[in-house]
């Protein structure tokens, strides 16, 4: 979380319509930075700019921004580097590099290293705008997604990985506890099994498989032993939904 007040995704969650991404931007060539300084701001952006590696990972440290913007080639500390040291304390920080080189293993140094996205230089702002815009989105969408999910008397905290019936703790595997947060995430929806599997397990089963059967028989079990309704049900020769209990589930279990 920020040290300075709510990030980014939570002040577009809240529907502040005057919020504002804060950009670090770390360019240690004076008028790359200043013009990136001046487009960023011109366009509704908070932004601070660092000439080096250092001052970008003591400016973190200070204030965590929205989005960084690092350049690979600066004295004292290289973008690589703080790149890797902000990606160790802060998981999902938007990071873009910038570098004037262009190989493929290049770019791939960049990715490894935690950036999220790379641009080569010489670069169009426009290009670099979009990309900035897309980082922010993504993570606008992923901290939503973090949010507690609640569906009827279930609440599931995607953080914390604990999932509640009213006050009964649900004790589920890591597929148990992902299969349910999908279902969750999509209450209402209903989810095709090859979705699930594709979603779950990372790929398609062959036709006739059971295993995903086996597991929403498992989730079953555990979200009903203590006598509640049915969140979880079937969608015969398509897949399963989750919605809110009501008394007509009350009778499916029966």
């Amino acid at each position: 979380m920020p040290l300075s007040g709510a990030t980014y995704a939570d002040r577009v969650s809240s529907h502040d319509s005057t919020a504002k991404a804060r950009i670090l931007i770390a360019e240690d060539d004076p008028g790359v930075r200043t013009s990136l300084t001046r487009a960023l701001t011109f366009q509704g952006y908070e932004v601070t700019a660092v000439n080096d590696g250092s001052q970008a990972l003591e400016s973190v440290t200070r204030s965590l921004p929205d989005a960084v913007i690092l350049d690979v080639s600066m004295p004292h500390i290289d973008g690589l580097t703080a790149c890797r040291m902000m990606r160790e304390k802060h998981r999902h920080l938007p990071i873009l590099m910038l570098t004037a080189r262009h190989e493929v293993s290049d770019r791939v140094a960049g990715l490894d290293a935690g950036a999220d996205d790379y641009v080569v230089k010489p670069f169009a702002l426009e290009e670099l705008s979009a990309r900035l815009r897309a980082m922010l989105r993504r993570t606008a969408d992923e901290q939503s997604a973090a949010d507690a999910l609640t569906v009827g008397d279930m609440v599931l905290d995607p953080r914390a990985r604990t999932v509640f019936r009213g006050t009964r703790e649900l004790h589920l595997t890591k597929t148990e506890f992902d299969l349910l947060e999908m279902l969750m995430i999509n209450v209402g929806i209903v989810l095709e099994r090859d979705v699930l599997y594709d979603r779950i397990w990372g790929f398609n089963f062959e036709t006739g498989s059971r295993s995903l059967d086996v597991y929403i028989g498992y989730l079953r079990r555990k979200t009903e032993e203590g006598g509640e309704g049915r969140v979880l049900h079937t969608v015969r020769g398509v897949g399963y939904v989750v919605r809110p209990p009501s008394e007509s589930d009350w009778e499916e279990r029966a």
